[in-house]
């Protein structure tokens, strides 16, 4: 959810050499993805930890499923910040370490339904084709203005990247909107999403959010609040209190593992 594995997705994609309309290509990211995670080591495929993210996968999957091309899975893999990444085709990716990380299954489950928003709004492909238009227009531009204008050629790739960097802060923003919706009709509590944003508030260092590819904690918290206030329908009767979450049960030494799903 926080910070994406970028360099395998990045090789994944390149790769893939995408051009934009085949539905079957995010598939074949996803599949890439999976193969590259595999090679380095990194996927999990049978650990006592499934046998707390299953329960909670299975269902956000009976309301995410519907609303995409393919059903989604979700995957242990092994690094060592928290975190977690959804990748086209339907494979959404949790670090072993985010399992430790969260305190109650309103968390976790917050983070899932996030991952899969990305998915459901095809925000790969999506951005990979703006960013391909501002790379394009960046270039143009550059050759206009002439070569010779070396600071005038920098100023333009840092607004296309600041621009890219918009693009990215406005799908997490959707995603967290959309993801607090699923996890809704799922019936958890989405006030899990906030209660992890605050978590990862506190241990983050401040970055100007112009230069991030991520909204700040504080401003994704408010997001949230306000779409909580704005539909009571949906989630006036789930509680704000931490202290009426489901904590995670701890997984013993030597438990029997559990198939991912």
């Amino acid at each position: 959810m926080r910070r994406l594995v970028a360099a395998a997705l990045f090789a994944a994609l390149l790769a893939a050499d995408i051009a934009p309309a085949a539905a079957d290509q995010e598939q074949d990211i996803g599949n890439q993805v999976y193969a590259q995670l595999s090679q380095k080591g990194e996927i999990i495929s049978r650990s006592p930890l499934y046998s707390i993210l299953d329960p909670i996968a299975r269902r956000i999957k009976r309301v995410a499923d519907p609303q995409y091309s393919y059903p989604f899975h979700f995957i242990l893999v092994h690094e060592s910040a928290p975190n977690a990444f959804a990748v086209p085709g339907g494979n959404v990716y949790v670090t072993d370490s985010l399992m430790s990380f969260v305190q109650n299954q309103q968390e976790l489950a917050g983070v899932l339904c996030h991952e899969t928003s990305h998915d459901i709004h095809h925000d790969v492909i999506n951005n990979m084709r703006k960013d391909q238009n501002l790379a394009i227009g960046a270039t143009l531009l550059s050759l206009l203005i002439g070569k010779n204008s070396d600071i005038v050629n920098q100023a333009i790739n840092l607004l296309a990247n600041v621009q890219a960097q918009s693009y990215s802060r406005t799908v997490e923003a959707a995603a967290d909107l959309k993801g607090a919706d699923t996890c809704a009709q799922a019936g958890s509590d989405p006030w899990g999403m906030v209660w992890l944003f605050e978590k990862f508030s506190k241990q983050d260092a401040a970055t100007m959010e112009i230069l991030s590819d991520h909204p700040t904690d504080e401003h994704r918290i408010a997001d949230l609040e306000a779409h909580f206030r704005q539909n009571p329908w949906r989630f006036g009767h789930f509680s704000s209190h931490i202290s009426t979450a489901t904590p995670i049960a701890r997984v013993r030494p030597g438990a029997k593992p559990d198939a991912s799903i």
